[in-house]
């Protein structure tokens, strides 16, 4: 009985050595382990943040996050998800950071904040070649544009008095066109060089005229988060500094830049 009444005082010394220490290991476990930071973007972007053949997220944007991860000494997280749905799992905090080519409108500033500008663009109609749409002046009601849902470019296309009809990203928008289905698209004039370009047959597609107007993007954060924004805006700058933006631009766009207005 005394022997039973020992074993049993053992097993409990033992149980309460691992319970006071558990937090403990646990804690030195969090230090040990890689700290991530999480942007996220539509993903159906390229050239600026698209799904490769084999199911990698790349591009533009991704190399400027997974910059900006590695100067904040972090694991990068790049998430992609609907755009139509992207501000709201900002706010939810499903990820830190919105990085994929969103431009600042004083709509969206009520509800994110937003980094310094990491580049210049603007919406950009792009039309058939053998089309019914050889300028800006040639659109009538009876258009069909096609574009992407949760974009400023709802806002151009009413103002030219086009109908409108919404994809889920401009993959789809723009063999909608080549099959015919829709008169045109508006995107972004970058977007639109490089799908003509990449795109087999992306020679039968034209820009229709310039830019409507110049859009500036940048990273949106939870309005919670403005430690992380200053933390960025210090990074961005020093990547402007150092010549790395620049670089990544010429990377992605030819030797362009732009990455300044």
């Amino acid at each position: 009985m005394k022997k039973t009444s020992k074993l049993y005082r053992n097993l409990f010394l033992v149980g309460l050595i691992l319970l006071l220490t558990m937090p403990f290991l646990a804690a030195q476990g969090q230090k040990e382990s890689t700290a991530t930071i999480s942007f996220a973007g539509s993903g159906g972007y390229p050239p600026f943040n698209y799904l490769t053949e084999e199911g990698d997220v790349a591009g533009f944007d991704v190399d400027v996050a997974q910059e900006i991860a590695n100067r904040l000494d972090k694991e990068l997280n790049y998430v992609t998800t609907s755009w139509d749905g992207i501000v709201e799992g900002l706010r939810a905090k499903r990820y830190d950071g919105i990085l994929g080519s969103m431009g600042i409108t004083a709509e969206r500033q009520k509800v994110v904040d937003f980094s310094l500008p990491y580049y210049y663009s603007g919406p950009q109609l792009i039309a058939r070649k053998d089309g019914s749409i050889q300028t800006l002046e040639d659109l009538k009601s009876s258009h069909t544009l096609g574009l992407v849902t949760g974009t400023t470019f709802e806002q151009d296309a009413m103002k030219l008095g086009t109908k409108v009809k919404l994809y889920e990203d401009d993959n789809q928008t723009l063999i909608e066109l080549l099959n015919g289905r829709i008169d045109g698209v508006l995107t972004d004039r970058i977007v639109g060089l490089n799908a003509i370009a990449a795109l087999d047959e992306g020679d039968t597609l034209t820009l229709v005229g310039s830019v409507l107007r110049s859009e500036v993007m940048a990273i949106a954060f939870h309005k919670d988060n403005t430690a992380l924004k200053d933390q960025v805006n210090e990074i961005l700058s020093s990547m402007f500094a150092d010549g790395t933006m620049r670089a990544i631009s010429e990377k992605w766009f030819n030797g362009e830049d732009i990455t300044v207005e």
